[in-house]
């Protein structure tokens, strides 16, 4: 299993398409209204702008340490080198459940987007979960969608990279329009109220904004295959979140603008009927923008198979997981095991109905933030203790971006707790981080024991020490021009 390598094929195009398209999704059109009544429109815009904020500051911390160490498994190896075995473990496992709960979240949105676009499709109750009724046909769109997506990752990242891009693209121009329509048809006493319940709303909409924004750090999961300079792996991470804070204040001003409050509460996807209203009622507009939905649905979905499955792959080539997750597939040299493991944690998702999307959004939040505040701690600690280590991309201002990074952290970390009007729910959202944290801890004392601690900092160490040792890629001029074959054949 030492000599498996994944495939070095992804280039500025994939890299792009892959972080923009994961961190957009599918958030955008289902949740676009509960921001604006739950934090008014100028509310949820600063609630969006405060989120983007802290998702810059790490994401010049996980740029700097992407560029560093660009191995699969990012956050791993970054905490394992500053922080220990240990932290790094709690670092990537929370990072896991980031991901596996965006892909259960994709697996609930994709019948969501189905009653836009065939009214009345959802039939044959099942049961009712938190006042919503479950219905079978429902659950089976989501369940044959989540199937499909965890056969297309099994497959390779050669036909994700490809899918990706065509798929960004869709979504780019359905927002264009959004954007674009209403801001020539809308008016702007739409907008009132500019806020709902003060703070009190804006830390509502806040605790949502980092599951908005994962998919920046998919990057740095990815990184044994992207073939670009290392410093290009930074800038490209950077450019990524700059461009999905722009997406979502767009969106959000966009639906503000053409739709009145009451046309935003009554209404099942505000973006779809916020298009259709500002190029004159049309439905067939309101279903390009559903279009783009599931653009990003499927975006977001492989996005985030790709970066739990590589971060699966990661804990389990240490020895923190059971070995056999950390295998490649002969030949599609995929981490096909930690593919199907998502897959089973995740078709299940349907099962709980539409109240699933909240509980997701909340629970897988607050597990990013946690793995955030620890990369940012690494990224202080290796500032300190390896002054010298190669940084392609280094941030100026030294440790003072890793010190706003976790304050900002943990002052949204502190959203979530008992007590804040934004708190977990119990017991659903709280469940959920308990009984992910009890796994991963059981899977941890289970490997320790079997393979030994010992094992796992050596594996570590020596994968550390082969890549700091790796000339830059754009050096190798054979292994650049065979990727140039291999990416034109796609092509």
């Amino acid at each position: 299993m030492e000599d498996q390598k994944l495939l070095k094929i992804l280039g500025n195009r994939d890299v792009m398409a892959l972080a923009f398209g994961a961190m957009i999704g599918w958030g955008w059109v289902v949740t676009a209204g509960l921001w604006i009544t739950g934090a008014g429109s100028l509310g949820a815009i600063i609630s969006f702008l405060f989120g983007g904020i802290l998702v810059i500051f790490i994401g010049l911390a996980y740029a700097e340490l992407a560029s560093a160490m660009p191995l699969s498994g990012g956050e791993l190896y970054f905490s394992y080198k500053a922080l220990g075995r240990q932290i790094s473990f709690i670092a990537t496992w929370a990072m896991v459940l980031g991901y596996v709960s965006v892909v259960a979240f994709e697996a609930v949105a994709l019948p969501t987007v189905f009653e836009y676009v065939v009214p009345g499709y959802s039939k044959g109750y099942m049961y009712t979960i938190s006042g919503w009724d479950v219905n079978f046909t429902w659950v089976a769109v989501g369940v044959i969608g989540s199937i499909i997506m965890a056969f297309i990752n099994y497959r390779g990242m050669k036909v994700t990279s490809v899918v990706m891009s065509i798929l960004t693209l869709v979504i780019l121009i359905s927002g264009v329009l959004l954007v674009t329509g209403s801001s020539i048809a809308g008016d702007v006493s739409n907008m009132k109220p500019l806020f709902v319940d003060g703070w009190g709303g804006i830390m509502v909409v806040l605790i949502m904004t980092p599951f908005m924004f994962v998919g920046f750090d998919v990057i740095p999961q990815t990184a044994e295959e992207i073939n670009l300079p290392r410093k290009r792996i930074g800038q490209l991470l950077i450019i990524s979140v700059l461009l999905a804070i722009i997406w979502y204040v767009g969106v959000i001003f966009g639906v503000s603008y053409m739709l009145t409050p009451a046309e935003i509460a009554k209404s099942n996807l505000v973006t779809a009927d916020a298009m259709a209203k500002a190029f004159g009622n049309s439905k067939m507009m309101g279903n390009i923008l559903v279009l783009g939905g599931i653009g990003g649905i499927l975006t977001s979905w492989l996005g985030f198979y790709v970066g739990g499955s590589r971060a699966i792959f990661a804990l389990a080539k240490a020895g923190m997981l059971p070995k056999s997750l950390g295998e490649l597939h002969p030949k599609y040299k995929t981490p096909h095991k930690a593919i199907l493991l998502i897959a089973v944690l995740t078709t299940l998702a349907p099962l709980f109905g539409r109240p699933a999307l909240v509980w997701l959004v909340d629970a897988g939040g607050m597990a990013l933030v946690v793995a955030w505040v620890l990369v940012a701690c690494a990224f202080i600690a290796l500032r300190k203790r390896e002054p010298n280590l190669k940084r392609p991309f280094k941030v100026p201002g030294g440790t003072l971006v890793g010190w706003i990074a976790i304050i900002l952290s943990v002052g949204v970390l502190a959203l979530y707790m008992p007590g804040m009007p934004s708190a977990l729910v119990w017991p659903y959202e709280w469940v959920i981080i308990i009984s992910w944290a009890a796994f991963g801890a059981i899977l941890y004392k289970y490997s320790m024991k079997k393979y030994g601690a010992e094992n796992a900092n050596k594996i570590m160490d020596k994968e550390i020490n082969r890549i700091l040792a790796e000339e830059d890629i754009v050096n190798d001029d054979k292994k650049n021009k065979q990727v140039k074959v291999f990416t034109e054949d796609v092509i």
